[in-house]
Formats: structure tokens, C-alpha cells, sequence
């Protein structure tokens, strides 16, 4: 969709797709640390199957790698994300991988 943007909206703890001010999508995480936890992902019904969900996980994604943070996706969307698109599976922290720093620290 020409025109849209994705933005971190810390204040709602979301990221967002945007078109001029309206919001079409977003994302919902929870930062822990150097993580950001994907916790669910929605868009406008009027706006589904036009590609805006996508839009919003890579630019999501991409911020993320950005600002040198890993990511736990709890949302099944950017973990279907992830599994369809390789590049970003290095910024995944899984639980197993969590379990072990929690027991090291």
C-alpha cells in the first residue's frame, strides 16, 4: 500500500502501520531487556488481504534489528513471519534460550 508507514508507538507498547494519521494495523509487544515480546497482531477489517499485516511484521521486524534487540514471538503471526522469511531468525530469542540465561545469570 503506497503511503504506509510503520512506527513504534511506545506510549501503547505497539507498533503501528499507518496511513497519514490513521492507524491500519498494529502490533502489541512487551520490551524485557534487549527483547521485544510480540504478544498479538490485528488489522482494520476493511484493510485485510491487502498486505498491510506483512508490511507492519517486516517493519517491525526490521526496527528491531535496527536497534541492535532480539525478538520472542509470542504473537502466531510474526512467528509465521518468521518461519516465512529466514533473514529474521537471528533475532530470535526462543524460551530454551531464555531458560539457560536465566539459570546462568
Amino acid at each position: 500500500m503506497a503511503g504506509l508507514r510503520i512506527v513504534d508507538n511506545p506510549k501503547k507498547d505497539r507498533y503501528e502501520a499507518r496511513d497519514g494519521r490513521q492507524v491500519l494495523g498494529f502490533s502489541t509487544y512487551r520490551r524485557v531487556g534487549d527483547r521485544i515480546v510480540f504478544i498479538h497482531t490485528e488489522t482494520d477489517p476493511l484493510v485485510k488481504g491487502r498486505g498491510v499485516a506483512t508490511h507492519l511484521a517486516a517493519g517491525a521486524l526490521d526496527d528491531v534489528r535496527a536497534r541492535g534487540l532480539k525478538v520472542t514471538p509470542k504473537c502466531p503471526f510474526i512467528a509465521a513471519y518468521i518461519r516465512r522469511h529466514p533473514a529474521y531468525q537471528d533475532l530470535v530469542v526462543g524460551i530454551d534460550e531464555l531458560r539457560q540465561r536465566r539459570s546462568a545469570g
